[in-house]
């Protein structure tokens, strides 16, 4: 797979380390240098992390499911925030862009804006998810992806890849090297939330998904080097 425009996502739990929720510094500059390595080979990286750990809306039932998916939305401007200050720290160029104003904090979306950061080789992130509620980051990723024109979509997760069932039930569950997506929707096996599946299928956005905690696994996807389940359109 050739890498030329690529989004990662991480999720908010891989911020997190071993202290489960909040940030643990090393496992951010960890990133920040394996990124660092790809942006210096000259690819074009924007990013997407979830707001998993400091809000799970989805299990509040005690607030309007609107206001639960706008406070999520906020805990991955935050995260965005911190995880670019940690890039510029490593010695990347970063900007941080969402799809609401959020003051002087980020900037406003454009598609222009941001062909103009990657042409400068800066790392883009991309916060707020869609801004609408009922979106997960998931498919705020897809959507960008799509509107960018990237190579492919780099799924950073807690597991090594796509299985045919839970591996923490399953003993005998299955991986699968490579895999359409496709049969991940007719099987449901939640790579990514069906909405952002069924995107990915329209668009023929590939994706891969490797485990985090691999060591260089970002770095090496990067590069083409998937040591997980690579998703084909």
């Amino acid at each position: 797979m050739e890498m030329k425009r690529v989004l990662l996502k991480l999720s908010g739990e891989a911020l997190a380390g071993p202290n489960k929720t909040g940030y643990h510094e090393d496992t951010v500059k960890e990133v920040a240098r394996q990124v660092k390595l790809s942006a210096d080979a000259g690819v074009e990286i924007g990013i997407v992390i979830g707001g998993g750990n400091f809000w799970r809306g989805r299990t509040s039932e005690a607030i309007d499911r609107t206001k639960a998916d706008q406070i999520g939305m906020l805990a991955t401007v935050m995260n965005c925030i911190y995880v670019s200050e940690i890039f510029r720290n490593a010695g990347m160029k970063t900007e941080i862009f969402t799809p609401f104003a959020c003051g002087s904090m980020t900037k406003l979306f454009s598609k222009d804006a941001v062909n103009e950061c990657f042409s400068k080789g800066v790392v883009v992130f991309f916060a707020g998810g869609t801004g609408h509620p009922y979106f997960s980051t998931d498919t705020g990723i897809a959507l960008r992806a799509i509107e960018m024109d990237a190579d492919c979509i780099l799924l950073a997760k807690n597991i090594d890849g796509i299985y045919d069932s839970d591996p923490k039930i399953n003993p005998e569950a299955k991986k699968y090297d490579t895999i359409s997506i496709q049969e991940v929707i007719d099987k449901q096996l939640a790579a990514m939330d069906l909405t952002a599946s069924v995107m990915c299928m329209e668009h023929k956005m590939p994706m891969a998904v490797f485990s985090l905690n691999e060591k260089d696994a970002i770095a090496n996807a990067m590069q083409g080097k998937i040591n997980g389940t690579i998703v084909t359109a």
